[in-house]
């Protein structure tokens, strides 16, 4: 496997106009401690990284949206001939954000949508509105011909809602639906009662497996669940079909499970670059030191890359070139990132 830089999410500000019970860095609207870093730094930023590599870079938060040079800073990566992406929460979406994301060569834009009504979507984001916000986005988006994808993430809480969401974001015209299994860091830790437990969380994989096989529209893909990966293999084996899944260019692809610090990455918005947004050590700062030689040299990187240091039921099992486990799940439950995937069920060799 070659370890280079396919997908980096770039948190440009850490201020949120939602407060999001699963928010991997806590955003509030005033943040203390952790300021927008400039635009002259942006693209210093993006100039470091367009040296070394050139992966899709997503706009992230936060909300991005909330800094008023944000499309200077698409603008700028766009004038790189680097892919320059969105990610939103849709409510703070106008008639001249669109005409932003046009004008600043913005490719791809992803929104959030956890439930299939306002009931459900509004109590996961803990802000009444927000469902109303994100589909009034979308009608935007399809207006002015901007491709969006979906992502949804699931809890106890709202895991029935999957089947309903999938019919939901096919209706809405979406390029694209990521389901992600939480993984509990930064708000997320005080809703730990709420992960799905081992044996529903491999149903929902199964159920995802049948959806994903029959699915001809839409780009549909689990995050932050490895696991699946195995699950694909395994079940294309056992029905002794081929199973061909489709890729989107603005995705990492889709043959392996955790990438972290492998072929993505998150650089917050005090430089620090994670292995991905749910793994909150750093590898490095781009503020002392190259993206290069982070990437290339950091010994966090270097050691999820090693796959034969992994341990316990990850370490022995004969699918962990494919899956490998959630790397920051692991962390956020353990304190050891190299520590087997908590949420697997699979007993290797058998």
């Amino acid at each position: 496997m070659d370890f280079e830089p396919k997908w980096i999410a770039w948190e440009i500000t850490r201020r949120c106009n939602l407060k999001c019970v699963h928010c991997r860095s806590s955003s509030e609207l005033e943040i203390q401690g952790h300021p927008d870093f400039s635009l002259d730094e942006a693209r210093r930023i993006l100039d470091d990284i367009h040296s070394f590599s050139d992966p899709v870079m997503v706009l992230s938060g936060g909300e991005p949206l909330l800094r008023k040079d944000v499309f200077d800073i698409a603008a700028y990566g766009t004038g790189l001939g680097m892919r320059m992406c969105l990610a939103t929460n849709g409510t703070l979406v106008t008639e001249e954000v669109c005409a932003g994301i046009k004008d600043s060569g913005i490719k791809m834009v992803s929104l959030s949508l956890d439930g299939a009504t306002a009931e459900v979507h509004d109590n996961f984001r803990n802000q009444p509105g927000a469902f109303d916000g994100t589909m009034n986005a979308i009608r935007l988006f399809n207006e002015h011909g901007i491709p969006f994808l979906i992502n949804s993430s699931f809890t106890r809480r709202n895991k029935d809602e999957a089947p309903k969401l999938r019919d939901l974001v096919k209706s809405l015209g979406a390029t694209a639906w990521y389901l992600f299994m939480i993984v509990p860091t930064g708000r997320g830790e005080d809703i730990m009662a709420e992960l799905i437990p081992e044996d529903e969380y491999e149903d929902m994989l199964n159920w995802h497996y049948d959806m994903e096989k029959d699915e001809d529209v839409m780009l549909v893909r689990p995050t932050c669940a490895p696991q699946y990966y195995r699950i694909v293999l395994q079940r294309s084996r056992e029905e002794g079909e081929k199973f061909r899944r489709r890729s989107l260019k603005f995705s990492t692809g889709g043959s392996k499970g955790c990438l972290a610090g492998q072929l993505i990455c998150l650089i917050d918005v005090d430089g620090n670059v994670l292995p991905c947004s749910y793994f909150p050590r750093s590898a490095g700062n781009v503020g002392e030191q190259s993206f290069r030689d982070i990437w290339e040299n950091s010994k966090l990187f270097l050691e999820l890359r090693d796959f034969k240091g992994y341990k316990d039921n990850c370490g022995r099992c004969e699918y962990v070139n494919v899956c490998g486990g959630c790397r920051a799940r692991a962390y956020a439950m353990t304190g050891d990132y190299l520590a087997q995937e908590p949420f697997c069920s699979y007993q290797p060799g058998r």
